[in-house]
Formats: structure tokens, sequence, C-alpha cells
């Protein structure tokens, strides 16, 4: 089995306010991240990963107290403004413990937008690393990981989905996501399969 060249995991926006949110808001994919084992198996993974001194980065969503940059252009921001979710120092942002973040992980904010790579260092600190090919797990199936993995591929980077470490809003969004749009743009595998390629 051929190792990944130069991989990181990119634990994409697993916090606290859409994988335990309150009733209402995002519970459909709270119940299918939870239901999947999601957060376990993501932590199972981000050890492999540390234990071999390869990059653990989260994606995180910290929306700013006041707002700023924030647009109700799309179904999502409209959601986030009105129902002030998501902001920086509430319960919303925090990433589970038993992902993290370690001290040797590196995590990437932003305040606007959909998307991991939008208005963020994540790029920058991808090519410090020496990254080629990006691991990726975390939520959701329906819209950040095919932006992120889009935005990855248009960079020159590898994509891997660590499909059994993510989750849509329903199986059946997931299963249609994954089959119709995130196999046009990564290689779909199970985390024992990527655990086994990881070099060293």
């Amino acid at each position: 089995m051929t190792a990944y060249e130069a991989p990181a995991l990119v634990i994409s926006e697993c916090q606290q306010g859409l994988l335990d949110p309150p009733p209402g808001a995002f519970s459909g994919l709270a119940a299918q991240a939870a239901g999947r084992g999601l957060i376990e198996r993501t932590a199972e993974l981000a050890r492999a990963f540390r234990s071999r001194s390869l990059p653990v980065v989260h994606c995180t969503i910290v929306h700013r107290a006041d707002q700023k940059g924030m647009l109700p252009n799309s179904y999502l921001g409209k959601m986030a403004i009105e129902e002030r979710m998501m902001v920086e120092g509430t319960r919303d942002v925090q990433i589970p413990a038993e992902l993290g973040p370690e001290p040797t992980d590196l995590v990437s904010s932003r305040a606007t937008g959909l998307t991991a790579f939008y208005g963020t260092d994540l790029d920058a600190m991808l090519r410090l690393q020496r990254v080629r090919t990006l691991v990726v797990a975390g939520i959701s199936t329906n819209v950040a990981l095919p932006g992120l993995a889009l935005e990855a591929v248009n960079r020159g980077y590898d994509v891997v989905l660590a499909e059994d470490c993510t989750a849509g809003t329903t199986a059946e969004d997931h299963r249609y996501m994954v089959d119709n749009l995130l196999a046009m743009l990564t290689r779909i595998t199970p985390a024992a399969d990527v655990i086994g390629r990881l070099p060293g």
C-alpha cells in the first residue's frame, strides 16, 4: 500500500455549536455525526497523525461578536446572523475535548464566508508544513467539505476524504454528496485505510 505524500489531517468545523446545538438548529447534522461515531473515529485518526508527527489542523468558524463581515446572502449566513451562532467567546465555537486541539495542532479560524480557505491563513499554514495531501474529516458533507475539497484541488493539493469521519444533515444527503460531488474531487476511503497509508 503506497503511503500518502506529505499528508495533513484537516478537521472541518467540529465545534459544539454544530455537534451539540440547541434544539432545532443543526439537530439533524448533530444526530448524524453522533450516529456515525464521528468524534470518536476522528479522534483516533488525529492520534495516528500526531503519533507520526504529521500535522493536524482544525478549521473553525468563529464569528466576531459585532458580526462585522457577515452577510445574509445565503441561508447559512442569514441564520448565523439572526440566531447569533458560532460567536467568539461562546460555547458554540469550542472544539470537543476528544479532538483537541493538542499543543502541536494548528487552528485556522474564519469569521466570514462558508469555506475553510476563505479569508484565512490555511493555505500558508499547509505550505509552510510542506503538505501535499489533505485528509479531510468533520462536517458537513453538505457545504463545508465540498467547498474545502474544491478549493484545495484548485490550489494543487491531493485530497482524501475519510468518509466514516464525516457527516451531513441526513444520511441521504450525505450519500448523495459523497457519491455525486466529493467523489469527483477526492479519493474516498475509510479512516482505517488512511492510517494504513500514513508515512512513518
